[in-house]
């Protein structure tokens, strides 16, 4: 079975993509910003860009019937990584009990705003 997900994002039905996909026992959420998909808003500060990343991620994992406990598999990707060290104490607090497989790249993301774009995938319980 196949359910998409959506935050109500502008950027997915325009781009063409789901928040998250589930696929049977498996949840793979695509790369997630710091944007305040309610407001469309995202701050300037990295740590803060992190965090909403994390509450985007954690919302479309509850709708797939998971949480950040089920994560198994983190990608992050920063566009400067001088931004790391502000970052990296908030993966801690969201991901450092879990310690999921993970990767940390630079690359450059769509918007300059974006400080952080982070992606998961999770193995649903049960």
């Amino acid at each position: 079975m196949r359910r998409l997900i959506s935050s109500g994002s502008p950027f997915e039905q325009k781009i063409g993509y789901s928040r998250a996909v589930v696929s049977g026992e498996w949840v793979f959420v695509s790369g997630t910003t710091g944007f305040d998909y309610s407001t469309m808003t995202i701050s300037d500060d990295p740590a803060e860009q992190t965090r909403q990343a994390f509450r985007n991620i954690s919302a479309a994992l509850a709708q797939a019937g998971c949480t950040l406990a089920d994560v198994v598999r983190v990608k992050y990707i920063l566009p400067n990584a001088a931004d790391f060290d502000a970052c990296m104490p908030v993966m801690g607090e969201h991901l450092g009990t879990i310690r999921p497989a993970a990767t940390i790249l630079v690359a450059g993301l769509l918007d300059a705003k974006m400080k952080i774009e982070i992606e998961v995938t999770a193995h649903k319980p049960g």
